[in-house]
């Protein structure tokens, strides 16, 4: 994967002032597009995007300095006014194109490269599991992106689930995981970035088709599900562990991510303040 991911960054370079779609991108990599933006971000820190729009902005700077025409780089690299190629410099260098000829003023944001870096040695722990169809059946509510830390209201989700929704939750368990499960998906910022909303549910899965009107019915098509069970600190451990799915495991191994709900649950351990057992699973396929 961090080869492949290699030639796509030459393929980038060798395409900044063409019509660079990230369809075309991931086509070029040979994966899905949500599997590609996912690994990509998990490595890089970046968006797809950001990152083409940082090269391009760099070697648009590198033609000022040369004494290219504002007008001519700003066609060059796919704006489509001089005005909105001068925005888009001014709020990425903090200073205007036409700047930076008179007074030699340069910014730049070098070609990414991925490396191997071995990090501690430890071992990650996973299974591969084939799932039929099931629902995912529980109360959900549009909740603020989170990476780290205690997300404030999915724990008001959970207080707000009623006595009388666990015993229907507890009836329509038929599917393992027999466990109450949290799902998030429909992220305004496609899981990419810290900002934004998405939609979290707690529930249960179910090959059930009829349940009540207090509950959303997510339907999950029949998957292979890749699964790491994880132990320690919460929720930090269960937070490293998704990344570490996607930055460690997924570059390493011949499969890619599902654009579909993934979900996890956790068994808090009553003899240990904020300590718990805790699972990930999370749809994929054979590339």
């Amino acid at each position: 994967m961090l080869k492949e991911l290699n030639l796509v960054i030459d393929y980038i370079e060798n395409h900044l002032t063409d019509d660079l779609s990230l369809e075309k991108i991931s086509k070029y990599a040979g994966v899905s597009d949500y599997h590609f933006r996912k690994i990509f971000f998990y490595l890089s820190g970046l968006t797809l995007s950001e990152y083409i729009k940082n090269r391009k902005l760099s070697e648009a700077n590198k033609d000022l300095l040369h004494g290219e025409k504002v007008t001519d780089i700003a066609f060059k690299y796919g704006y489509q006014s001089v005005e909105g190629f001068s925005r888009a410099f001014k709020n990425w260098s903090g200073f205007l194109p036409s700047d930076v000829a008179k007074k030699e003023l340069n910014k730049l944001f070098p070609k990414l490269s991925f490396v191997i870096t071995v990090k501690g040695g430890n071992i990650m722990e996973y299974r591969i599991e084939e799932k039929p169809a099931f629902n995912l059946v529980g109360v959900s509510k549009r909740v603020p992106m989170q990476f780290e830390g205690v997300n404030h209201e999915i724990v008001k989700l959970a207080e707000s689930i009623t006595d009388e929704q666990k015993e229907e939750m507890h009836s329509l368990q038929n599917i393992d995981p027999y466990e109450i499960i949290n799902a998030s998906y429909d992220a305004d910022a496609k899981f990419l970035k810290e900002e934004g909303d998405l939609t979290h549910l707690i529930g249960v899965l179910t090959t059930k088709n009829e349940v009540s009107n207090q509950f959303v019915k997510v339907p999950v098509d029949a998957y292979t599900w890749a699964i790491f069970p994880n132990e320690g600190p919460f929720p930090s451990t269960l937070q490293e562990t998704m990344a570490k799915t996607y930055s460690e495991w997924l570059p390493s191994f011949d499969y890619e991510v599902i654009n579909a709900p993934s979900f996890s649950f956790t068994k808090m351990d009553k003899h240990k303040k904020d300590y718990a057992y805790s699972e990930v699973w999370i749809p994929v396929r054979k590339k």
